[in-house]
């Protein structure tokens, strides 16, 4: 199948999967609803050939071992959607706990469309938090995060250091920031959003979910590191949000 070579990521860190857990059946579905017409109804088999699901739900519903859930995607070149989650141990999760990371990708031309993706995702998902982004500027959030002894350097642009996901306290912190960010009712709170005084002009482009959460745009276009308004907002908001990437002292 063929990608975009810069297509809107999407992320989601949500509780470990238990045994037939309906989740991805779920987060399959809220993507299909945010992007009419699409059908997450094939995946890649360990020869990475095309299969066609007749049975998608039955088959999302089977544990898989090592945790997670495998690839979905909707077959179509031209605007490819992809779908599925990886988890990690305790010992390199937030907190001590085991996370479920769930990756989906669709084309950046559809970004009007991925607020409602990504909230649609999230809650499925019962995520704690996560984002949408460019993968051009993605790749450029990992070299943020840094480690005196794992990852040493200064990140670039002016940006804060953060600290690697098994270093933040809890789950629900977010390790970083994104374009459109999705924050759980419990991850706004860790961090203190929102603040009618201080949040005014982020709480113009957020938009409340029906958990209690909040997806929150960060630029009016998709975020873009070679942009310096794009670069100030980033740097407004992590100086605005100390919590996120563990750089507070609580």
């Amino acid at each position: 199948m063929a990608f975009s070579h810069n297509p809107l990521t999407v992320r989601i860190h949500a509780p470990a999967m238990t045994d037939f857990d309906r989740r991805p059946m779920q987060m399959a579905l809220g993507v299909e609803h945010a992007l009419p017409g699409t059908h997450l109804d094939w995946t890649v088999s360990d020869e990475q050939q095309l299969v066609k699901l007749s049975q998608r739900d039955a088959w999302l519903a089977r544990p898989r071992a090592g945790g997670g859930f495998q690839l979905l995607c909707n077959n179509d070149e031209r605007h490819p959607v992809t779908l599925f989650g990886v988890e990690g141990p305790g010992r390199l999760g937030p907190g001590g706990h085991a996370l479920l990371e769930v990756h989906a990708e669709l084309p950046l031309e559809a970004s009007r469309l991925a607020t409602t993706l990504l909230a649609n995702v999230a809650e499925a998902a019962r995520g704690y938090w996560g984002h949408a982004t460019p993968f051009n500027a993605a790749v450029q959030v990992s070299r943020q995060v840094r480690d005196p002894v794992h990852k040493p350097g200064s990140p670039p642009n002016g940006l804060p250091a953060l600290k690697l996901t098994e270093q933040l306290r809890a789950p629900e912190i977010p390790q970083h920031l994104g374009w459109l960010n999705y924050w759980s009712e419990a991850a706004a709170r860790a961090i203190g959003f929102p603040d009618a005084a201080r949040d005014a002009e982020l709480l113009s482009r957020s938009r409340r979910t029906p958990s209690g959460g909040w997806v929150v745009q960060l630029t009016e276009a998709p975020l873009d590191y070679d942009n310096p308004a794009h670069i100030e907002a980033l740097q407004r908001a992590y100086e605005r949000f100390p919590a996120i990437g563990g750089r507070d002292s609580r």
